[in-house]
């Protein structure tokens, strides 16, 4: 008698949800992958139950935070590497350099260690104190610096390009402008992996919605869900105060007001990875802080989910965009990261009073406040 492998038990075990959803196939992480960048990519769509019960409508989030990295970056900082290998950028036992937020550099950082390269990071100050420890024990070389606008010479970005052209061997590989590396991923894996997993399901995929700051995610699959669509999938911006996208999507005015609790989202200009494909987008939605602070509380104690900030302006987002495309439609968003690399702002009673919002919080969702 023949042995039953691994892969055909875990399929027949899944059979009630290929009853479900026909065209299921295997997952491709099934079968062993190629290091940390094979793990990249082919995530998959979780339903957000509560808020899709709630509207009547298919609300999917696409689970980017199971990406080996723990986040959606690391499809970018895979791309952004691999540009600068096939570019000539980069030498075997060179360094990258790079200006970011955090999650990029979380991703770079283990692409490099994968891949025999140095890293070095320049980040606003202002990010979470998990970032700058999670780089650092990630073997990454850290420089915290002040948060100023992108036209001051001091900006992060600005630090880290002159920083790369002061050694040998080194690479500013410039996510927020590089469409090669950044966008280009999206083009190549987000997208497609997007379509392929609604394209079958009943009435197929109606909108998708996302928050951005460099810019890749949300035009790199802009532009491949249109294409393969047709134009039919309306394709949207998720947006923060202290932005100006939303503004320039909805009134074609750059105006920007106020500031916002979320990490590397928001921007105060038109990147050269959005702007190819700004012009296909079919609208914007501002999510206030007190929305997402309450999406964050919200999906801990409904669906058991434990995101961060931009996630849930992302979920808010879809939410409303699901409403207004109407019932039945299915929206999916990105789900970023986690929360683990903010818990010490979300979760904390005094973070959340300093910024005015722990009275938006529900009495019964107090209880997950659990840091002072």
């Amino acid at each position: 008698m023949r042995s039953t492998t691994v892969l055909q038990r875990a399929l027949r075990a899944s059979r009630p949800l290929q009853q479900a959803y026909p065209a299921l196939q295997p997952h491709p992480h099934s079968l062993p992958v190629n290091g940390f960048v094979g793990a990249i990519g082919n995530t998959p769509l979780i339903r957000i139950n509560s808020l899709s019960n709630e509207t009547g409508c298919e609300i999917l989030g696409k689970a980017e935070f199971m990406n080996p990295g723990g986040s959606v970056k690391d499809r970018a900082a895979w791309g952004l590497v691999k540009w600068a290998e096939e570019n000539g950028k980069i030498k075997p036992g060179g360094t990258i350099v790079e200006g970011t937020a955090g999650n990029t550099g979380i991703g770079l950082a283990h692409v490099c260690r994968a891949r025999g390269y140095k890293c070095v990071i320049y980040m606003p100050n202002t990010q979470s104190q998990e970032k700058i420890d999670l780089l650092r024990m990630l073997g990454a070389e850290v420089h915290p610096v002040p948060a100023v606008a992108f036209d001051n010479p001091e900006n992060y970005n600005h630090q880290a390009k002159r920083h790369a052209e002061r050694l040998d061997n080194a690479a500013w590989v410039n996510q927020f402008d590089n469409a090669a590396g950044n966008r280009q991923a999206h083009i190549d894996t987000t997208g497609p992996e997007i379509y392929a997993q609604t394209s079958l399901l009943p009435g197929g995929l109606q909108g998708f919605i996302c928050s951005t700051g460099t810019g890749g995610t949300l035009a790199g699959i802009t532009h491949s869900l249109k294409q393969q669509s047709g134009g039919k999938i309306q394709c949207w911006l998720a947006d923060p105060p202290g932005s100006c996208l939303e503004s320039y999507v909805n009134r074609g005015t750059l105006d920007r007001e106020g500031g916002s609790i979320t990490e590397g989202i928001g921007q105060g200009r038109i990147t050269d990875n959005l702007s190819p494909d700004i012009k296909y987008l079919d609208g914007a939605i501002h999510v206030p802080d007190a929305k997402t602070i309450r999406m964050i509380y919200h999906l801990l104690h409904e669906d058991g989910l434990y995101f961060g900030a931009s996630t849930a302006l992302n979920v808010v987002a879809a939410k409303e965009l699901a409403v207004k495309l109407g019932k039945g439609s299915r929206v999916v968003t990105i789900l970023c990261d986690g929360a683990y690399r903010y818990q010490s702002r979300l979760f904390s009673k005094k973070w959340l009073e300093s910024k005015d919002l722990y009275k938006e919080l529900p009495e019964h969702l107090l209880k997950y406040v659990a840091l002072e």
